[in-house]
C-alpha cells in the first residue's frame, strides 16, 4: 500500500516511548547523591525536552543550586551530569515502555518502504540505551541525537539531514512529535507535522502548538 510520505521522522521521549518515570528515578538518584532534595514526577515531566543538560540545569536550579551556577562551576556540573549518566543508563528499560501502537506501526510502514528516522535532543548515549531497551533500533534507517550534529531542535538541521540522507522532497516527509519544540522544528524544516496529545509539552496542550493535525495514537500514520 502506498503512503502519502516517503520519510517519517519521530521525536523519542513522550512519542514513541514513555521515559520519564525512569528518568525522574534517575534524577532522584542523582540528587541524594549530592544531599539535594528530590524533585516530583510531574516536575521532570515538564522540564523533558531539551536534553539531559537543560534538564539537569533545571532540576539544580529547583534544589538551590541556580543553573547559572551550575555553569559556572563546570567540574561541579561535570561531576553531576557524570552520576545522573551512571544512575540512567541503569535505569534505561526498568519503567519506560511503547506507548500504544507504536512497534506495530512502524512494523508496517517499514513493509510499505517508508524511510523511518528519530531526530531527538537526548544525547546520543541516552537514546541509543533507550532504542535497544525496547527493541527499537532496528526499525529506524536513521538516528539523529542532541549531540549528533552542531545544533539540535528546534533548529531544523536535524530534520534536513535525513532529508539530504534519503534524497526526500520535504513535501514527502513528515515530522511526528509531542512538544511545542518539535511543531516549530518541522515549520523550520518545511515538513509537515503531526502531534500526539500524551507526552511533553512543558504542561501545555498541545492545541495550542497549532500542528497539522493530532493524532490519538501513532496507528493514525497507517491510514
Amino acid at each position: 500500500m502506498k503512503t502519502r510520505f516517503d520519510l517519517i521522522l519521530f521525536d523519542l521521549d513522550g512519542t514513541l516511548v514513555e521515559t520519564a518515570p525512569e528518568i525522574a528515578d534517575a534524577v532522584n538518584d542523582t540528587l541524594r547523591c549530592f544531599d539535594l532534595p528530590g524533585v516530583s514526577q510531574q516536575q521532570v515531566n515538564d522540564w523533558i525536552g531539551l536534553g539531559t543538560r537543560e534538564l539537569l540545569l533545571q532540576v539544580l536550579a529547583f534544589s538551590g543550586k541556580t543553573g547559572e551556577v551550575a555553569v559556572r562551576e563546570s567540574d561541579s556540573f561535570a561531576l553531576i551530569a557524570a552520576e545522573f549518566d551512571k544512575h540512567y543508563q541503569s535505569r534505561c528499560g526498568s519503567r519506560s515502555q511503547l506507548y500504544p501502537r507504536v512497534r506495530e506501526t512502524l512494523v508496517a510502514l517499514r513493509e510499505r518502504g517508508v524511510r523511518l528516522a528519530v531526530v531527538t535532543n537526548k544525547e546520543g548515549r541516552h537514546t541509543a540505551t533507550v532504542l535497544n531497551a525496547h527493541h527499537l533500533t532496528h526499525l529506524f534507517d536513521r538516528v539523529v541525537s542532541g549531540d549528533t550534529l552542531p545544533s539540535k531542535k528546534p533548529d531544523p538541521a536535524g530534520i534536513q539531514s535525513c532529508l539530504a540522507a534519503f534524497h526526500v522532497p520535504r513535501h514527502r516527509a513528515l515530522f511526528v512529535g509531542d512538544s511545542s519544540i518539535d511543531v516549530a522544528t518541522a515549520r523550520n524544516a518545511g515538513v509537515a507535522v503531526w502531534a500526539l496529545p500524551y507526552g511533553y509539552n512543558m504542561g501545555q496542550p498541545i492545541e495550542a502548538c497549532g500542528p497539522d493535525r493530532i493524532i490519538a495514537d501513532c496507528s493514525a500514520l497507517l491510514d
